[in-house]
């Protein structure tokens, strides 16, 4: 099974951010049981392992989350370095650092998140 570490760095900008601390895990596809989020994408699984296809995002910039609420997991399933970060306010205002590792974030409780912003 396949770890991808946090820095202690990356720990430390991600508690001072925005108050959301995300840190990778074991990746989507070695848990054989939850919905694999699509290449070049970012998604949020629910807690039943399942991808709503309205908390699936291609596209660089800001995207505006409605009904998202409770805990999701945050996967990062871009290619060449691309990386997301939550933000508390709408159209990517109040963001916390850039999450560019590939894979599964633990989970985190987005229901004060307002937006997540998909970056180069």
């Amino acid at each position: 099974m396949r770890k991808i570490a946090m820095t202690a760095a990356g720990i430390a900008a991600a508690v001072i951010g925005t108050g959301v601390a995300l840190a990778p895990t074991a990746n989507a596809a070695t848990t054989g049981t939850a919905t694999a989020c699509p290449s070049g994408a970012v998604c949020l699984r629910e807690p039943n392992g399942s991808i709503l296809s309205k908390n699936i995002w291609y596209s660089y910039g800001a995207h505006n989350l409605s009904n998202v609420t409770g805990s999701k997991v945050a996967i990062n399933s871009q290619t060449g370095g691309a990386g997301f970060q939550i933000c508390t306010g709408y159209n990517g205002t109040g963001c916390g650092p850039i999450y560019r590792e590939t894979g599964e974030y633990l989970p985190h409780d987005f229901t004060p998140i307002n937006s997540i912003v998909l970056v180069r």
